[in-house]
């Protein structure tokens, strides 16, 4: 059975590459996170096909190649302090655990956050600090981080998560309204200075919380 999830997942990574994705390290992170074990058990056989997922409490686990692109998007080098607003089935923090030194994930959902916190503890992911909480408010007392990625959309991004970005930091969120968003990168130039990347439209559950949507 491992053999055979290994086979798909280079596929996956096969599709990644005809899709754009180029970065080598991400490419390799995706070859080695085992995306099935963050599915239940019914859903496994699907785990490396190219579409999003249910995980429960109205949530899902992003298509591969939206994690990839996201992830991509972070210029991560290994030296990093990352945060993840939204852990979902903690897969993306697996693999931003494999580009980063160490990443912090907020989910305000307490059911799927100690399924997740399970799941990288059985992989054995000792770099990654979970909380359950309100991710729009970010988490100040780790903060400045250099990198912030959001799993889920908001109407603008929010102004806590902007303000605790290392300057040079990169911020990659869904913004828009409840069915369509522009998947934007801000970089932070400078205190209170920042600006914008597209990189193209695309549907994410939305972003609850106090500087996201109320409900």
């Amino acid at each position: 059975m491992d053999n055979e999830y290994a086979g798909k997942r280079q596929q996956m990574v096969h599709l990644l590459m005809q899709q754009g994705i180029r970065d080598p390290r991400v490419l390799d992170a995706f070859r080695k996170v085992p995306r099935h074990l963050f599915l239940d058990e019914a859903l496994r056989p699907q785990a490396y096909d190219d579409h999003p997922l249910p995980i429960g409490e109205k949530q899902t686990i992003s298509q591969p190649y939206m994690v990839a692109l996201m992830t991509e998007a972070l210029q991560l080098e290994g030296t990093e302090k990352v945060l993840e607003i939204g852990t979902g089935s903690g897969y993306q923090a697996a693999i931003l655990a494999e580009l980063a030194e160490r990443v912090f994930t907020i989910e305000r959902m307490p059911d799927l956050a100690k399924r997740a916190r399970k799941t990288l503890d059985q992989l054995r992911y000792t770099n990654i600090v979970t909380r359950i909480g309100d991710g729009t408010e970010g988490w100040r007392e780790e903060s400045p981080f250099d990198a912030i990625t959001v799993t889920a959309a908001a109407p603008d991004a929010p102004d806590p998560l902007l303000k605790q970005l290392e300057i040079g930091g990169r911020l990659v969120i869904p913004v828009g309204d409840e069915q369509l968003q522009e998947l934007t990168l801000y970089v932070k130039d400078g205190e209170d200075r920042y600006h914008e990347e597209d990189y193209g439209g695309c549907r994410f559950v939305k972003l609850i919380g106090k500087y996201g949507w109320t409900t």
